[in-house]
């Protein structure tokens, strides 16, 4: 059995109630009697991609197990580079990775546009992504990134999702990728693209309801939900299960 622990948008600020609330779920981590293989956090990581709120990022994911991340709108590539142990080629930005954990291999993305909340992937990352997929591969196969492209009827969302997805569809469909793994919404979310399943993971710092939802009258994110992950699994001979958590923030 191969277990992820998907993590998303903690958006760390230097303030105790972002701390705590990704706190709380690293605590419920750590408490299990098994651990998982590997935690994933897909994207902003810090709120204003300071260095300081990447020192942060570093503290309270300082856990026993293998740690990935991948950066989102709300972070720099700089000084993300400089804060986070990234194995990524080159310089500045794009922040792209191949990484392997156990049997699994992960394809990071950095789907960010510098100054943009949307995402998007250049002709040169898709060129790069589809050497990538093109390699053999044994074990399972995850392609992960921040914005996902699907949208989730949410008129102010849905503007800042992955823009462009149809070349980037063509490049993901018939390879052998076990799931997509995204975040950005700050919504749990299992839907497809390309073929795929599409595995978004809740929002740590808050939970952006949908625009029928009570919580939306008041604003656009809802900081009084608690935090959440996805925790996916997968065992020899049967399909990658999902389930999603929400864990009581100390704060």
């Amino acid at each position: 059995m191969y277990v992820i622990a998907h993590l998303s948008d903690p958006h760390l600020d230097g303030t105790a109630v972002a701390r705590d609330r990704l706190r709380s779920v690293v605590d419920y981590l750590r408490a299990f009697s098994r651990p998982v293989d590997v935690v994933l956090v897909t994207g902003d990581l810090a709120d204003h991609g300071l260095a300081a709120e990447y020192a942060e990022v570093v503290a309270e994911l300082d856990l026993d197990v293998p740690v990935l991340m991948l950066p989102g709108n709300h972070d720099l590539s700089a000084p993300l580079r400089a804060g986070l142990p990234i194995d990524s080629p080159g310089e500045g930005h794009p922040v792209h990775q191949v990484r392997f954990v156990g049997a699994a291999r992960f394809v990071l993305l950095d789907t960010s546009v510098p100054g943009e909340d949307h995402g998007l992937l250049s002709a040169e990352s898709l060129k790069w992504l589809a050497g990538v997929l093109d390699e053999p591969v044994d074990g399972p196969q995850f392609v992960a990134f921040h914005h996902p492209p699907n949208e989730l009827q949410h008129p102010v969302l849905d503007q800042w999702i992955l823009q462009d997805a149809d070349p980037f569809a063509a490049v993901l469909r018939d390879k052998p990728i076990t799931a997509i793994l995204t975040g950005h919404v700050h919504n749990g979310v299992a839907t497809s693209f390309a073929g795929h399943p599409l595995l978004v993971a809740p929002g740590i710092r808050s939970t952006a309801p949908l625009p029928f939802e009570p919580a939306a009258a008041k604003a656009l994110t809802d900081t009084d939900t608690p935090p959440g992950l996805a925790l996916h699994v997968l065992a020899d001979g049967q399909p990658l299960v999902t389930v999603y958590r929400v864990v009581p923030s100390s704060s």
